[in-house]
């Protein structure tokens, strides 16, 4: 049986895209009842409804919803290798998840110089905590990611990107030590659950039976930085994002035992996603670590 056709996943997405038939049918140059008829025949073929009528107007089912995201992976795959083939190098998009830490200190002169490398290749950011980056890959809703450790990659292809030292920062007036005995009864300001430095910290008070009084939660190192500045409590974070987000005479460094300081950064992805972008953006990796 005959896979399912380019042309046909392109006016599905046009659809979409359009909000409905007529408006689609004007976007890609057809008459209204050819898109009608090639959008009924992909629901035939597959068996399902891919459209819902509400209210007058077309919404997605949830079997359409599914479409959707493998018809994103082979419209832009499709596009890549005609490119690929036609230009001789990498164009489209490259969408990549990354760390708020990783796109704040590190990313900017890595993507800067794959940009001067690559000027055709767009790369589209989405930011989460290594937990959500993970599954964000594993549902092929991004190509490839940049996690810290600890994380859990079976099943997927891993490369060391970046080495990072990650140090305890507290009040500048607050008498307190990188022993975790003198952190018992304290609050620790971090990310939501998910992050790995966050599950680092954590850990390693439990490991010496020590308990915060209370965890606070933020949404951004410049938050983190001000709270602790303030008093708030303590935290912990790359010594890189302390000096891209300027604050090293704002809060007290410290250093902590290496088995917890001393973590990579990775570039994952799925082992079966081949794409001529994220191969280039691997190299850049490689060339960014070793200038």
């Amino acid at each position: 049986m005959r896979n399912i056709d380019i042309d046909s996943l392109h006016i599905f997405k046009t659809v979409i895209d359009c909000g409905g038939i007529t408006r689609a049918a004007a976007q890609l140059g057809r008459v209204q009842s050819n898109v009608t008829t090639r959008i009924k025949a992909l629901e035939e073929r597959l068996g399902v409804k891919l459209f819902l009528r509400q209210r007058g107007r077309l919404v997605l089912s949830g079997e359409g919803k599914v479409l959707l995201s493998y018809a994103e992976r082979m419209l832009r795959l499709s596009a890549e290798a005609e490119a690929a083939l036609r230009f001789g190098g990498p164009r489209g998009v490259l969408r990549i998840g990354t760390l708020e830490s990783t796109a704040a200190a590190r990313l900017p002169p890595l993507l800067s110089g794959f940009h001067a490398r690559y000027p055709d290749v767009q790369i589209e950011l989405v930011t989460g905590d290594s937990t959500s980056l993970l599954n964000r890959v594993t549902n092929f809703e991004v190509e490839a990611a940049f996690i810290s450790e600890p994380f859990n990659f079976d099943g997927l292809s891993t490369q060391k990107a970046f080495a990072e030292e990650l140090a305890l920062i507290a009040p500048i007036n607050m008498q307190v030590t990188a022993d975790p005995q003198h952190l018992r009864d304290r609050t620790i300001v971090a990310f939501p659950a998910g992050c790995s430095y966050r599950r680092i910290l954590e850990d390693w008070l439990s490991t010496e039976k020590v308990v915060a009084a209370r965890v606070m939660e933020l949404a951004s190192y410049h938050a983190i930085v001000a709270c602790v500045a303030a008093g708030s409590g303590v935290a912990i974070m790359p010594r890189s994002v302390l000096r891209a987000v300027r604050a090293e005479n704002e809060v007290r460094a410290l250093d902590l035992p290496p088995k917890v300081a001393r973590v990579h950064t990775h570039l994952i992805w799925r082992p079966e996603h081949h794409s001529v972008a994220l191969d280039a953006l691997r190299d850049e990796v490689l060339r960014s670590a070793n200038p």
